[in-house]
């Protein structure tokens, strides 16, 4: 009796078990509104020196926003050489967070965890 007892019960457990977890399919555990959506977005193709960003150079307007995505297989850096932008680490298959551009001219970054990746974006007023 008491084994029968016994079974009934991890039985009742495992039900409650898979009704909770039934229960919270398709919910978002961490809702949050989705991430902006850039003006222009530049792909980050492969570790290839001057042909590492897609399209290099791209031209935007000041003002516009622009995020990188990494298409590649590694985490990638977008930094301005100068300090006017730097995406953070950007995973594979991630993208940045849009960055507003302000600066304008033409401005040089480069991938701050390979420096032989290198594209250019030129700020129009």
């Amino acid at each position: 009796m008491a084994n029968s007892r016994t079974r009934a019960a991890v039985v009742l457990a495992l039900a409650a078990c898979v009704i909770a977890a039934v229960a919270g399919c398709g919910k978002d555990s961490n809702p949050s509104s989705p991430p902006a959506t850039a003006d222009v977005t530049i792909e980050i193709v492969a570790n290839s020196g001057a042909t590492s960003y897609s399209p290099s150079p791209q031209v935007v307007t000041a003002g516009q926003t622009v995020s990188w995505h990494n298409a590649d297989g590694m985490t990638h850096t977008a930094t301005a050489n100068g300090g006017a932008f730097d995406t953070g680490n950007i995973a594979s298959g991630a993208t940045s967070n849009p960055i507003t551009m302000t600066t304008t001219g033409a401005l040089a970054y480069h991938c701050a965890i390979h420096p032989s990746m290198v594209g250019t974006l030129t700020v129009n007023p």
